[in-house]
């Protein structure tokens, strides 16, 4: 799903650095006043996971690449805001580093996977599990947003592509959808195995979801 440089217009990548660092600003504050001293290495622990799980990507008509997110993961182990800086922070070293998405892009793809994946899912698993309040609600909530957080972050990157009249719409958006369909079910199976494990386990290491 990573955008490469050349896909997007000015207009277009401008924009979404503007609303990814809003985003990300503002989430910094918001990770300072809730992140607790016992989270922190348990958060680079999950930004190592999710990171070696990104690297495994594969090329989607258009230029962009398919892989696995780790967006409703993060949030639902450690909150949304801090997810979005874990994000982010892959991200960035991805295409500072690796060269894994473009530069001038880097605020499209923060913006698709540091900010709607994570805040979109975490939303739906909040709406479920508040509705199915036990282990296997959670477990229904993480499975459903998981999948949910693949497909709308997809959808953004397609929105993109064609409002920077890269790739017609008509084009960009079903070959998006039609991988991250299935990619999603993939990025669900995993989330909800990993959240299961450690609602068995480690209960403490799930965030709390009456919080926002």
């Amino acid at each position: 799903m990573h955008i490469p440089d050349g896909l997007l217009d000015a207009k277009t990548w401008g924009t979404a650095w503007v609303l990814g660092g809003a985003a990300l600003a503002y989430g910094v504050t918001k990770t300072k006043e809730r992140l607790q001293e016992r989270q922190i290495p348990f958060m680079g622990v999950m930004a190592a996971f999710i990171f070696a799980a990104q690297m495994v990507n594969f090329p989607i008509a258009g230029g962009t690449s398919g892989h696995l997110l780790g967006g409703v993961l993060a949030a639902v182990l450690l909150g949304p805001w801090t997810a979005s800086i874990i994000m982010a922070t892959i991200l960035a070293l991805q295409a500072f580093i690796f060269l894994d998405g473009g530069i001038t892009a880097l605020g499209a793809n923060i913006l698709n996977m540091a900010v709607i994946a994570p805040f979109a899912g975490y939303w739906i698993y909040q709406l479920i599990q508040r509705l199915w309040n036990n282990r296997t609600g959670t477990l229904v909530a993480t499975f459903i947003a998981a999948w949910f957080s693949v497909v709308l972050a997809a959808g953004a990157c397609a929105f993109e592509l064609a409002f920077s009249g890269m790739a017609p719409l008509r084009l960009v958006l079903p070959a998006m959808l039609g991988w991250h369909l299935l990619i999603g079910i993939g990025e669900a199976v995993i989330t909800t195995v990993v959240v299961g494990y450690l609602t068995r386990v480690r209960s403490d290491l799930v965030y709390e979801t009456a919080k926002v």
